[in-house]
């Protein structure tokens, strides 16, 4: 079955794609009423679960980051394809995105997991309790490095994070106040850069890689050139920088068809079509797969799913999903998910992922302190 699904990954992602549609189209207004119904009057995760209850749906509902997506497509269809449950759904809908369906409640109609590129933050925790979603547990399942990509065999770039935060930066120090960014090309921020117009195509505001970005790339340049006196830029507007959905392929599409811009996407992008793209050193770093997992590469990060503790028993399957997205033959150096890009938690990491799981370990404001430093 692995063999199978690797001879066409993309006729894999394609099948989810599309059934998650029907799914969304189908269902946005089914057992609403029920669902309500079914919730405690305080909407407590602990008293929805002894309820009891079966959720009618019958199917696995997944959301959040498109970085993730892949990794987590494979495992759905995975599940689907060798066990007797139903091909778990997955929807790319970004961390940010994934946060806000995933905390909106306990009932049938809202999502069992979100995949997300970064941590949960404080405030999307605050969410989630203030609608009754207090009994998750966060497992991370690999690391990432974000890719500044262009167009295969164009001249490699080698940008530090201070040029890439003055050309995406909505405002820049100039004469010892911060001015509306002038820079159009790439040699204006430094000679030896090339003499191309600046266009960088990068993620949503809904992304876990833009809140990446922003803060491993802008807060750091921001911190490192003279005149922004502590504040962090926001990323310009005037079309330099150009939002391009979640959809991660397209971006790469795009610089397969400009050889002048760059792209902003997770590493695993960069495997998949290491035929029409190619990557960017970063701080003189290559992202490589040992130079990502050690930190070296200076634009490197951790990869996460929650799980919505509240649903576990009431839709079948979650449990052996994230057995299986757990499992050597997924998730460890030797698994399935390397060939995607994942790169691989140490065993002993991924054994103590394992450990969370099986003890529903919970997530709370103190170890989300510890996961933001």
């Amino acid at each position: 079955m692995l063999t199978s699904l690797f001879s066409n990954p993309t006729r894999s992602f394609l099948t989810i794609a599309v059934t998650a549609f029907a799914l969304t189209a189908c269902g946005q207004g089914e057992q609403q009423n029920t669902d309500q119904a079914g919730q405690s009057s305080n909407g407590s995760d602990s008293q929805a679960q002894n309820a009891g209850e079966k959720y009618s749906r019958g199917q696995i509902r997944i959301v959040g980051s498109s970085t993730v997506y892949p990794f987590s497509s494979y495992v759905a269809e995975e599940m689907g394809a060798t066990t007797d449950l139903r091909t778990p759904v997955v929807e790319s809908t970004g961390s940010g995105g994934g946060f806000k369906l995933f905390c909106s409640g306990v009932s049938e109609d809202t999502p069992d997991f979100t995949n997300a590129s970064r941590p949960m933050k404080a405030s999307e925790l605050k969410m989630c309790q203030d609608n009754g979603v207090d009994d998750i547990t966060q497992i991370m399942v690999g690391y990432d490095g974000i890719v500044i990509g262009q167009k295969a065999g164009e001249p490699a770039l080698d940008l530090s994070r201070e040029q890439l935060t003055k050309a995406v930066a909505a405002q820049v120090p100039q004469d010892g106040q911060l001015v509306d960014n002038p820079y159009a090309k790439w040699s204006d921020i430094d000679p030896s850069l090339p003499d191309h117009e600046i266009l960088v195509y990068g993620p949503p505001t809904s992304s876990g890689t833009r809140d990446a970005f922003e803060e491993l790339v802008i807060e750091h340049g921001a911190e490192h050139i003279d005149g922004y006196n502590g504040e962090k830029p926001s990323i310009r507007q005037d079309g330099k920088f150009v939002p391009s959905g979640e959809n991660d392929n397209l971006i790469v599409q795009k610089l397969a068809q400009n050889a002048n811009a760059i792209g902003i996407f997770g590493y695993s992008f960069l495997e998949e079509n290491r035929n029409k793209i190619q990557a960017a050193k970063v701080d003189g770093v290559e992202p490589k797969r040992e130079l990502i997992s050690s930190g070296e590469y200076p634009i490197s990060r951790s990869l996460f799913f929650y799980t919505k503790n509240a649903h576990v028993g009431r839709i079948d399957g979650m449990e052996q999903y994230v057995d299986l997205f757990l499992s050597d033959q997924m998730a460890s150096d030797r698994g399935a998910l390397k060939s995607l890009g994942l790169i691989s938690l140490p065993p002993e990491e991924l054994e103590g992922m394992r450990e969370k799981w099986k003890n529903r370990d919970k997530v709370t404001a103190e170890s989300l302190k510890s996961e933001h430093g």
